[in-house]
């Protein structure tokens, strides 16, 4: 009886074999280049051409160095960009590493070509060597970039630190 079962089994499963075999080459005669279809390649080219149109920010510097400052005292840089992409470029935020530095980004969008201005404001808080990254969120391939502000903060009055003259 045992026999008769493991004979079965040997059976079937050399059948299924069969079939899948079968199966699989009835379902790849067909070429594959017959079931293009035209219209999804031209929709592919499109889609393909609107991914190449991305905006680019490229600054004049990425890093400003104020020196050194009296603490409290305000300072204010601009980081000059130009849009060398080829679409819009749309800046959606702009945010500090901190509470005393201010972004103040443009508010339209700067076209292929144009040039912006992000100013940047410090308050001028802290001692020591301070160091302020501003994260900038625009419509770009890398989708942020990184700009930074340093400063020597001194308490008012202080000596300047460095040679005697």
């Amino acid at each position: 009886m045992e026999k008769q079962i493991l004979i079965m089994k040997k059976i079937t499963t050399i059948f299924s074999l069969i079939m899948v075999v079968a199966l699989t080459s009835v379902s790849c005669k067909d070429k594959a280049s017959e079931k293009i279809v035209a219209d999804n390649v031209e929709s592919a080219v499109n889609r393909d051409e609107a991914d190449k149109m991305v905006p680019v920010m490229t600054f004049e510097k990425t890093e400003h160095d104020f020196g050194t400052i009296e603490r409290g005292a305000a300072q204010e840089t601009v980081f000059t960009f130009t849009n060398t992409g080829n679409a819009p470029l749309i800046i959606t935020d702009a945010k500090s590493s901190c509470g005393c530095t201010v972004p103040n980004p443009p508010k339209e969008p700067i076209a292929p070509g144009e040039t912006g201005e992000l100013t940047v404001r410090f308050n001028g808080s802290g001692q020591n060597q301070v160091t302020k990254t501003i994260t900038v969120t625009a419509n770009t391939a890398k989708g942020s970039e990184l700009l930074r502000i340093k400063a020597f903060v001194q308490a008012p009055g202080a000596v300047p630190a460095g040679p005697v003259k």
